[in-house]
């Protein structure tokens, strides 16, 4: 056989075999975009980081951040009895605030389980409190009609198996000291408990729409793929809930199927994220302050024009919002993050159509100044957020013979449109643009809507 050929056939088994492996299961761009869809419509979410820190009210990393040993932190699991934990107050609080679906931490790196496993003995039935407090938080999100989704931490702070590495409270400063301390932990040992303890949130609460991994870390004493067994775990996490969506802090980026969106945290993106040269789907997961778990003492919160910017410039560019929620070692939301909350509901009320499955606007749109776009497929309808309130006149570039109404969308009052500028109609506009004439005092909106009908395609 000639040798071309035969370095030919070799290097094609080399190339399918790499293909097969990194694939995870099987499923077509239009599958996944089916599957996707009540997500890709929702667009606003709650996050609920909720743990044993909420009584030490100074961040979900406070063991890590001060070097807390076992034995020290064994106290806030000892006094963990939220007395005032009402589910239902949390899924109505999540929403009034126009919120579609729910991500609650089933367990955060300190270990502990807000479920009852069968695997460990940190977990929140051997607390005071006594009771499953997933299950509880299930069964109200479900009955306000919320999809629920399951954050679950890979890293582990109180397993002993669990190797340290630099995000471990025991961190060393040396090679020497890092293989010291690890000699005799087992990863091993620590997968199998990573594989049970998904295995029994996936299994225990029904259908679980939504499954929040995290995270790997790349780098000197890091972890990735190896380490957590993670195409494994996700061809189980396939075939336990086929139609749960998944993050993509497993490391596995580049399998097909190991991963469904990506998460930028905690910063707006400055254009729709890409993999590949191909738009995906992302969603920003952000917190009210500077912490995700409670923080009695943080005061750097965001203000309403704020979150509700972060909101419609997400939407703007085709992602999700991941709103954090830190609750209280008594089980309530912090005053703050519900005042908050109340204040997105009630823009939401009325502007909702604007975020609900909307989108990126089509290119075709120039953004008007100081404006966002967003943009309704199946009504055919462009959504105008004013950011900073224009005094009567507001020009439309390019938008001449596009519109067939336009109104404010909180009250569906007519925005007349007009081809001149001014009272006196004496400033001509340029051929292709338009004008609408608003009202001099602002709506009673903190950011209002422009709605505009759009006249069909020819």
């Amino acid at each position: 056989m000639n040798k071309t050929i035969i370095i030919s056939i070799l290097l094609f088994a080399f190339l399918t075999s790499n293909a097969q492996q990194k694939k995870i299961w099987n499923e077509t761009k239009k599958e996944k975009t089916e599957r996707l869809a009540w997500w890709t419509n929702d667009r606003f979410g709650m996050f609920v980081h909720w743990g044993t820190y909420s009584l030490a009210g100074r961040h979900e990393w406070v063991k890590k951040r001060e070097k807390i040993s076992d034995d020290v932190y064994q106290k806030y699991f000892d006094n963990f009895n939220p007395d005032l934990y009402n589910p239902q107050e949390w899924a109505k609080l999540a929403k009034a605030a126009g919120m579609k679906y729910a991500v609650i931490t089933t367990k955060h790196h300190e270990g502990f389980t807000l479920f009852d496993s069968k695997y460990t003995e940190y977990k929140v039935t051997n607390t005071p409190y006594g009771k499953d407090a997933l299950k509880e938080w299930v069964d109200a999100f479900r009955a306000e009609g919320l999809k629920i989704g399951f954050y679950y931490s890979i890293i582990d702070w109180h397993h002993p198996q669990y190797t340290i590495d630099r995000v471990h409270p025991l961190a060393p400063n040396t090679d020497k000291e890092y293989k010291e301390l690890n000699k005799n932990r087992d990863m091993t040992i620590y997968r199998e408990y990573l594989r049970n303890q998904v295995t029994e949130i996936l299994t225990n609460y029904g259908k679980v729409d939504m499954l929040w991994l995290d995270y790997s870390i790349s780098g000197k004493h890091g972890k990735g793929r190896e380490d957590w067994g993670s195409v494994e775990l996700m061809k189980l996490i396939r075939k336990l809930q086929p139609e749960i969506i998944v993050n993509d802090r497993l490391d596995l980026k580049e399998y097909a199927g190991g991963w469904d969106f990506t998460t930028p945290e905690q910063f707006k993106v400055n254009e729709w994220p890409t993999y590949n040269g191909e738009k995906i789907p992302w969603e920003t997961c952000q917190t009210f302050s500077g912490s995700w778990g409670y923080y009695r003492d943080e005061l750097t919160w965001k203000d309403n024009k704020q979150l509700l910017v972060l909101l419609i410039e997400s939407v703007s560019k085709g992602g999700n919002v991941l709103l954090n929620v830190g609750p209280t070692g008594r089980g309530e939301i912090d005053y703050r993050a519900e005042s908050a909350l109340l204040q997105m509901g009630d823009w939401m009320k009325y502007n909702g159509k604007s975020i609900y499955g909307c989108t990126q606007a089509p290119e075709e749109f120039e953004v008007p100044d100081n404006s966002l776009l967003t943009y309704n497929s199946k009504t055919n309808r462009l959504y105008i957020h004013l950011l900073d309130y224009p005094l009567q006149n507001f020009t439309l570039k390019g938008m001449k013979g596009k519109i067939k109404y336009a109104q404010f969308l909180h009250d569906m009052s007519e925005i007349q449109i007009a081809t001149r500028h001014g009272a006196w109609g004496k400033e001509e506009l340029a051929e292709q643009d338009v004008n609408l004439r608003l009202p001099v005092v602002k709506p009673n909106i903190e950011i209002p809507v422009i709605e505009i009908i759009l006249n069909e395609k020819n």
